[in-house]
């Protein structure tokens, strides 16, 4: 099951690269025409947003995975005994709950989008609705990994170094 993992965290990886060079590509096209071009594309600012809306969705699991997600564990920390590891577990299942729970609803909002278009781009607003399903998605999915890893003794749910960390 490790390896399903690995490779849906190497494909959210590839994706959010592939959103970032496209979101830097579009940013570059505006300074470039706004700078020495007599008109610029109007479009460039509606996919730069979209591209940040994607990125957030689809990294907000993988932060949460990592451990990477912002918290404030000072008094977490400081408590005895397995206080700390109960509270990340807790921690974990109340995040996998809340994105379980939003999945239905994120569902109506991405089909909501397939009656309204974008303004400049023209696409299709189901397509950017849905990065709120890819986000609950990815929550839960990673959230749920984080249990299951915790429950079994593969991890403390403390953050996960990476290489620069060790």
């Amino acid at each position: 099951m490790s390896q399903l993992f690995k490779g849906i965290e190497g494909l959210c990886r590839l994706m959010i690269l592939a959103v970032f060079l496209l979101l830097a590509g579009s940013v570059l096209l505006q300074v470039f025409a706004r700078t020495f071009l007599p008109s610029a594309p109007v479009w460039t600012e509606e996919l730069t947003r979209f591209c940040l809306i994607y990125i957030g969705a689809l990294g907000a699991g993988m932060a949460l995975r990592s451990g990477d997600l912002v918290n404030v564990d000072l008094l977490c920390e400081s408590l005895p005994g397995r206080l700390p590891w109960l509270l990340r577990l807790l921690c974990a299942l109340i995040t996998a709950g809340f994105a379980i729970t939003l999945l239905a609803a994120s569902w109506d909002f991405t089909a909501i989008g397939v009656r309204q278009t974008a303004p400049s781009l023209g696409w299709r607003m189901d397509f950017l609705h849905a990065s709120m399903l890819v986000l609950f998605v990815t929550l839960a999915l990673w959230a749920l990994l984080r249990v299951f890893e915790m429950i079994t003794g593969r991890h403390s749910g403390h953050p996960i170094p990476t290489s620069g960390d060790e």
